[in-house]
């Protein structure tokens, strides 16, 4: 999260209370009754109505590729056109917030990262929808007041490069990055507060704050700001080992040959990103018909093919195999401003 996204974030996490306090609750869309609809046709239903609004718009950080991907197998399947806006995942965020509150309703559909999706909804942005898909979902990838479901799971993983860092070399445990052996070798993510926040939550947080103050004083960071940059760097050498890059790039990365690996230190730390409807979509049908695509099997089996890990536990995935621990959305937004000034002090503090 850039400076900006962390300073709106924390603003964010205040608006729950207020808007309790001073605001009811905004009067349901007549969308609501399509989104809701649970009646035995609702594929076809919903599909007849689609095909008359045409298409559906979809704000989402999904990359190109796999945006594209999904989008071509939906509009073989139905007819409908996707017409999608792609940037990070902030920019999603400001872009759909600005919009909603000029009152303007051009997108139907938000797909991104959870603590983003968490905002909008904080935000009385997005709507409570069904899905036949949804029990069939990991139970991480739903939220309680299901205005967003997870779609795909970011699955923060470990990435060496295979001819600096032998496999029998790998550390277990964080703490085995204490060993000066790592000095000057350790790469991170500039923005994964987040992750650092549940990888010391996971040692219990005294120990783990401990754990990183040594890893950081003894053998410093390598800080760069993106996963894919700091996978790239992994491959090319000039890193040798990575604590945050995400599992689809550096397995894209090692299908294509480049002298990569990746594995997980225990727990591994996964975030879901997910899907929502906003508050008044202009193509109500299409925008409940995509979110229900995406869900599916079909849908994430294609997500599943680019790397990620389904929510859908009906499409199989070798990352289930590890054990998994998820970033919780909510906490992200509430303990924002004490996790950014621990990542700031322990990792930007050493950095090297």
């Amino acid at each position: 999260m850039n400076s900006a996204w962390r300073n709106n974030i924390a603003i964010l996490a205040a608006l729950p209370i207020l808007a309790l306090a001073q605001a009811p609750a905004p009067a349901p869309d007549p969308s609501a009754k399509i989104v809701m609809s649970e009646r035995a046709d609702r594929e076809s239903f919903l599909s007849q109505g689609a095909k008359k609004e045409g298409e559906v718009v979809v704000y989402t950080s999904l990359i190109s590729e796999d945006l594209g991907a999904l989008s071509a197998a939906f509009e073989k399947k139905y007819g409908v056109k996707v017409r999608g806006w792609r940037a990070g995942s902030e920019k999603v965020l400001q872009r759909t917030l600005a919009e909603a509150r000029a009152n303007r309703n051009d997108a139907d559909v938000i797909e991104t990262n959870g603590p983003e999706l968490e905002s909008l909804y904080r935000e009385k942005v997005l709507q409570t929808f069904q899905s036949p898909h949804l029990k069939d979902l990991m139970p991480q990838a739903r939220r309680p007041h299901g205005q967003w479901v997870g779609t795909r799971i970011n699955m923060f993983v470990q990435t060496y490069n295979t001819r600096l860092v032998k496999k029998e070399d790998l550390p277990k445990t964080y703490s085995d990055l204490a060993n000066p052996r790592w000095k000057g070798k350790l790469g991170i993510e500039a923005e994964d507060e987040d992750w650092f926040a549940m990888a010391v939550k996971g040692e219990g947080e005294e120990a783990g704050l401990r754990i990183f103050r040594e890893i950081a004083k003894t053998n410093g960071f390598s800080v760069r700001k993106g996963h894919t940059l700091l996978a790239g760097l992994v491959a090319s050498g000039e890193i040798a080992f990575a604590l945050t890059t995400y599992s689809h790039g550096a397995e894209k990365m090692k299908q294509k040959g480049a002298p990569v690996d990746w594995y997980a230190i225990e727990p591994a730390i996964g975030r879901a990103n997910g899907i929502a409807i906003v508050r008044k979509p202009p193509h109500p049908y299409a925008a409940m018909l995509f979110a229900d695509f995406v869900l599916s099997p079909e849908g994430q089996a294609i997500l599943e093919r680019g790397g990620y890990v389904p929510a859908n536990l009906r499409v199989g995935s070798p990352a289930r195999m590890l054990t998994l621990k998820f970033v919780d959305p909510a906490m992200v937004l509430d303990e924002d401003a004490k996790w950014k000034k621990l990542y700031t002090e322990i990792v930007w503090g050493n950095a090297r």
